[in-house]
């Protein structure tokens, strides 16, 4: 996807959104991915994410919101992924089907070993 209609997608005013958004202008990289996946499963999946990283105590953006959007969501999900170019955060993007929508962003610290 290109770049420019990924800076589109990211219209949203929640946190993850806009900072994803910002990586992404700041020479972040970005892939979204051919192929679609149920969204129902994929809220199980970041569901359990959620959890772990909260009693990890890693800092997330707009994950639990993100979790909520997909157990709603009826139709099958594109996944698409920023990373910041400073390499400290991760952002996960949730595009209907097509591309041409964002259902949700949310944003994981990455931890420096």
């Amino acid at each position: 996807m290109e770049r420019e209609l990924l800076e589109r997608l990211l219209v949203g005013n929640d946190e993850a959104s806009v900072a994803a958004l910002a990586a992404l202008r700041c020479g972040g990289s970005h892939v979204v991915w051919d192929g679609t996946a149920p969204a129902e499963p994929l809220a199980l999946t970041y569901g359990r994410r959620l959890r772990r990283m909260r009693r990890r105590g890693i800092e997330t953006m707009n994950l639990e919101r993100a979790v909520e959007l997909l157990g709603r969501h009826q139709q099958p999900v594109r996944l698409g992924q920023i990373g910041a170019a400073d390499g400290s955060w991760t952002f996960m993007l949730f595009l209907n089907e097509d591309g041409s929508r964002l259902i949700a962003c949310t944003g994981v610290r990455r931890t420096r070993n």
